[in-house]
């Protein structure tokens, strides 16, 4: 039977995308330095915090970017100990494939799907944020093919808990040459995990975007954990002292370059109560004082959070309000990312 898909158009590769909206000398350096930055916080070189913190999904231009200038300055305060990377996702995964799935299909959550508007309004919302801000930002590389759209802009990626065991994630992953934040898969299964930031440290030979490409791996490839559900699908966390040492132990036992955990705060770990990711967030902070070694392992923290608390329905219009995942709104995550400067 011949295939039962609709060719709408054909769209423009990512290269004559990055002609028509390039970006500026000064958003390049930024990202250099912020790239390096990074790569020494990863490799143990510098002994600050991360802190991957923003909306669930990247929903409109406006209410981001206020978002986006707040953080700039609480950024200015804290900047000693803690390395902020804003999460600037704009390709939502659903777990059962329907709904809204980010700015990448609909720039306008409240029109119909048009991924020709949503790969030039995430490219324009990315280069917006790092001119007006300084930042660079991470995103959840849920399409592979899609990554070389924003690739000169980004400083880091998280591979999903549903696209971790996918084999060519991983091997895309290997190849981008900035850090990859491998996430625990839903199942809780740490082996996985491990087995992912393998094939993603080591060098792969695949079929991308048409093109039989070589790359050389990719040393800062590394775990997040974001807790898991049973086979009833209740949630479980994984961010306790115990899951960090047994954590360090596979660690130990694998032979990887550079060891280290980003903590998700969210999702199964808080069982998507937002509240509970202050608490968390804390929490593993503790675990870090309580041991050189686990200190050593947690290089930072994955927070959702956005300027309203909690979430909201497409259509109900509150400004600065997540549509997907509820977040810690804005006056709570002021006062938790200074807590932490303090703690830390």
């Amino acid at each position: 039977m011949e295939m039962q898909m609709e060719f709408i158009r054909k769209l423009p590769i990512p290269m004559d995308l990055k002609k028509e909206f390039p970006i500026s000398d000064k958003i390049k350096k930024i990202k250099e330095e912020r790239d390096r930055e990074i790569a020494d916080i990863l490799t143990g070189k510098d002994n600050r915090f991360l802190l991957i913190i923003g909306p669930c999904s990247a929903d409109r231009e406006d209410a981001v970017l206020d978002y986006m200038h707040r953080l700039a300055k609480v950024r200015d305060k804290v900047s000693d100990k803690i390395f902020i990377i804003p999460r600037v996702y704009t390709n939502k995964p659903r777990t059962k494939g329907v709904g809204y799935k980010g700015m990448l299909h609909q720039p306008d959550p409240e029109k119909a799907e048009d991924m020709l508007a949503g790969i030039i309004a995430i490219r324009e919302l990315h280069t917006r944020v790092a001119e007006e801000t300084g930042f660079t930002c991470a995103e959840e590389m849920l399409y592979p093919a899609n990554h070389r759209y924003l690739s000169d802009i980004l400083s880091y990626v998280a591979i999903g808990a549903r696209s971790v065991e996918d084999q060519l994630h991983r091997m895309v992953a290997s190849g981008i040459g900035i850090p990859a934040g491998m996430k625990n898969p839903t199942s809780g299964d740490i082996s996985v995990m491990m087995n992912s930031i393998t094939a993603a440290q080591s060098p792969q030979r695949f079929l991308y975007r048409g093109w039989e490409v070589q790359t050389q791996g990719n040393p800062l490839a590394h775990a997040i954990l974001r807790g898991y559900v049973d086979q009833y699908g209740r949630s479980y966390p994984n961010y306790h002292y115990e899951n960090l040492v047994a954590l360090l132990d596979a660690y130990n036992k694998s032979g990887l370059e550079n060891p280290a955990v980003i903590v998700d705060c969210n999702h199964a770990n808080s069982g998507k109560k937002y509240l509970e990711q202050i608490r968390i967030a804390k929490d593993v902070l503790h675990s870090m004082r309580h041991s050189k070694d686990i200190e050593n392992l947690v290089k930072g923290l994955m927070i959702e959070s956005y300027i309203e608390d909690g979430c909201q329905k497409i259509g109900e219009g509150v400004y600065g309000k997540s549509i997907t995942d509820p977040c810690l709104g804005w006056d709570k995550t002021e006062r938790l990312i200074y807590d932490l400067a303090d703690l830390l």
